[in-house]
């Protein structure tokens, strides 16, 4: 996906055999994905190939932060060995006494986008608008409000 680490305003990348790509083409016809006029984010999505590929490595370390900062909180459920790109994944602890959906919409509240999954969990993506000064910040106002 260009869009998520990236920063392309839209795009995938699909890689296969020339039967498997011919197969997807058909199957992105019969559902509908016959764009029109796609070369302004076709050199959108060759910009993100060509340039910020060599700032990944900075979102995977600010998601490395990020996860072990959560690490720190009792609240917080977090497996350290699966954090290995800018998704981190972690869990709210039933003690922790918030739900996901409740604790996320206090944090968009402070500016903070983070996406609920069920009651417990949460996906948190590091990306090019995330910088390092932002990561305490993150933590400090979860912190805040699992207190």
């Amino acid at each position: 996906c260009l869009s998520k680490g990236l920063c392309a305003p839209a795009g995938s990348v699909l890689v296969g055999s020339a039967a498997f790509i011919d197969k997807a083409r058909r199957i992105r016809k019969l559902v509908g994905g016959g764009m029109r006029q796609v070369g302004v984010l076709a050199a959108a999505g060759l910009i993100a190939l060509e340039k910020m590929t060599l700032r990944l490595h900075e979102d995977h370390h600010h998601a490395r932060l990020l996860a072990e900062g959560l690490a720190q909180m009792p609240q917080i459920e977090i497996d350290l060995a699966r954090v290995q790109t800018n998704m981190v994944f972690f869990y709210l602890r039933e003690s922790a006494g918030i739900t996901a959906p409740a604790l996320a919409k206090k944090l968009e509240a402070q500016g903070i986008r983070i996406m609920p999954m069920g009651e417990r969990g949460f996906r948190a993506v590091t990306h090019y608008w995330i910088r390092a000064e932002h990561i305490p910040q993150i933590l400090n106002a979860m912190q805040k409000e699992l207190s």
